[in-house]
């Protein structure tokens, strides 16, 4: 407003002069600087945003599924995400080959608003990717989704990011088309969105935000995304969310596996997005686990844990130092991702855990299961005196003493009670039944995940 102030006592003084001329020019150079300044108030809006809440939904919530049925899904998705993860992290690797291949799917589901005005979509939100989009008209191939797809041509806010932007030169795979930012996003399960670049008004809950940076995508294969209308990356990336909202601080409180209504508001997972929305209450017993988080250049986009051994009840495993460390070429390590269900770890580590822990627990192993799990248990009749050994992840300058519901999955009906763990030929995970009432904060100034015990579905 003060260049606008500005230039009507200019305009006065100088249509009152003969130098007419200077008028002119100054007037083309203060309508620069109010244009600069116009088009830094996004930036400005982004940088001093307090944040905003957002409900999650699981991707099954609603479908009638038993316990064990949502977990055999949620496992099904999980193994191809390890796959895929394991492959890209080990091609990356590589001096002849740079991937260009991402995680894809995911098992929350996000409500975002885009446009002006806007519409409301479900979107998978995803910590190990960065790149946010949605299906657009017109559609050359879309998959089928439960909302409209949105149409740019219906908002006064949409406008295509032109092949200078940075932003554009931070895609993996991207193009110039009549000088618009064109991509192609490709998945590790063959699905794939390619379309062009462009911003938007984005709204989360009530908190509208304008020119964020998203793929507008056109032409769209697979079914990885089939639960949702695309895709919000919160990954560490220059493209996610987290990084254009310049917000160093962002957290989620997943609820437990065990929560029948999934789909009740009171029962729903939650995303927290900035430092003041970082819970204060914590717990009554105000307990906070706090480990570094590490970088690998190869995989610059996840969220990497260092993970130094695991304890099952009073003993500690035999695993050597260097298990769960990232290699010089960047495969190995252990990463934290919302998008798997279970915990993997590497598979001479898992061998050596499922020993120790059928060893210590007073029940008989099932081995005749079709849970699809790879240690499960017997239960009897009376379930009053089983004794589930305490189990123990030995992070970096934290030890993470887990509850039981947190790795034992049990059912009462179908007599049986499994580790909700799995083994990994490649990079281990820590799955979100691992994380679940748990407030999962990381601090990205600090470089920091810390956990809270908290009771996810009473936020």
């Amino acid at each position: 407003m003060c260049y606008i102030f500005f230039n009507l006592y200019i305009t006065k003084k100088y249509m009152a002069s003969s130098n007419f001329a200077y008028y002119i020019q100054f007037l083309f150079l203060s309508s620069i600087l109010f244009a600069l300044q116009v088009s830094s108030t996004s930036r400005h809006v982004l940088n001093n945003h307090k944040g905003f809440k957002v409900s999650l939904k699981h991707v099954d919530s609603g479908g009638n599924f038993t316990k064990f049925e949502r977990l055999q899904r949620a496992m099904a998705r999980g193994k191809s995400r390890l796959q895929r993860l394991s492959n890209f992290a080990t091609l990356s690797s590589s001096n002849d080959v740079k991937s260009t291949i991402h995680a894809g799917n995911g098992e929350f589901l996000m409500q975002i608003s885009i446009g002006s005005p806007s519409e409301s979509y479900n979107a998978i939100m995803d910590t190990g990717s960065d790149l946010i989009w949605t299906q657009c008209k017109p559609c050359k191939e879309c998959f089928d989704q439960s909302t409209p797809i949105f149409d740019p041509s219906k908002s006064s806010t949409f406008e295509k990011i032109s092949c200078s932007n940075k932003l554009c030169e931070a895609l993996p795979m991207s193009s110039c088309g009549d000088s618009n930012c064109e991509y192609m996003y490709t998945y590790g399960d063959y699905s794939s969105s390619e379309g062009f670049l462009a911003s938007e008004t984005f709204t989360f809950g009530k908190v509208s935000i304008p020119n964020v940076a998203f793929g507008c995508g056109n032409d769209n294969e697979g079914s990885g995304f089939s639960q949702g209308a695309g895709l919000v990356g919160l990954g560490r990336g220059p493209l996610s969310l987290v990084s254009q909202l310049h917000m160093s601080t962002f957290s989620y409180c997943l609820t437990s596996i065990n929560v029948e209504d999934a789909d009740s508001k009171s029962s729903s997972s939650t995303l927290l997005m900035g430092s003041s929305m970082a819970p204060h209450h914590y717990n009554n017993n105000n307990i906070i686990i706090t480990t570094p988080l590490v970088k690998n250049p190869t995989q610059p986009s996840f969220y990497y844990l260092s993970l130094k051994g695991i304890s099952v009840g009073d003993t500690q495993l035999a695993i050597k130092n260097y298990t769960f460390s990232l290699n010089k070429d960047g495969s190995g390590g252990m990463i934290i991702d919302s998008g798997t269900t279970i915990t993997y770890l590497q598979e001479t580590a898992f061998t050596l855990l499922k020993k120790e822990f059928s060893s210590q627990i007073n029940l008989s192993v099932d081995d005749s299961s079709s849970t699809g799990l790879d240690l499960c248990f017997k239960l009897p009749s009376n379930t009053n005196n089983i004794q589930v050994p305490k189990l123990i992840f030995h992070f970096e300058g934290a030890d993470m003493d887990l509850p039981a519901e947190n790795y034992m999955i049990a059912d009462s009906r179908m007599g049986i009670a499994c580790l909700a763990m799995g083994s990994s030929s490649g990079m281990s995970i820590f799955g979100n039944v691992q994380q679940q009432n748990m407030m999962v904060i990381h601090d990205l100034d600090k470089e920091t995940l810390s956990f809270v015990p908290t009771q996810c579905d009473k936020l």
